[in-house]
């Protein structure tokens, strides 16, 4: 409830993905990392621990209205997270993808962004569907510390 309360408050105000791309604390917007066109956000209300997202930083919402440098980075990104999320936590696979529009599940329609989700043989339990209840096993701010630093490592 308290996520749909969170965005059903916030029908008219900015964007999120705006306010981090423009925002200068990257701890407290969840940036991990900031390129030239696009940037890396940790997802605040994620399925697994290191859900990533991948946005530019223009507000667009077609994968069709990207420019020719920003389709490359977010590829180059969508790269270098998975190769930092298999540095960091070893997950046995990743669900990578987008959702366009609102009929195919797209929470924020407005602002194109790749999710990368670390999965894990087994990360699937009866908690969600019992208690309506996902347990995510480390602090989100841990996960943006851990993560924030590979990505530094990787393009350092």
């Amino acid at each position: 409830m308290a996520y749909i309360r969170l965005f059903s408050s916030r029908k008219d105000e900015e964007c999120f993905l705006c306010r981090a791309a423009g925002g200068d604390d990257d701890m407290e917007k969840l940036v991990v990392f900031r390129g030239g066109t696009c940037f890396v956000i940790l997802n605040r209300y994620p399925y697994n621990n290191g859900h990533l997202m991948i946005a530019p930083y223009r507000h667009i919402s077609s994968i069709l209205d990207l420019n020719e440098e920003e389709s490359i980075e977010m590829i180059n990104l969508l790269k270098l997270s998975i190769r930092a999320l298999k540095e960091e936590y070893n997950p046995d696979g990743f669900n990578v993808g987008l959702n366009l529009g609102r009929g195919a599940g797209a929470g924020v329609e407005d602002h194109i962004h790749f999710h990368v989700v670390p999965r894990w043989i087994g990360d699937t339990n009866f908690m969600p569907v019992i208690s309506d209840t996902k347990v995510i096993p480390e602090a989100l701010h841990e996960t943006w510390r851990r993560i924030k630093e590979r990505f530094s490592h990787l393009t350092a």
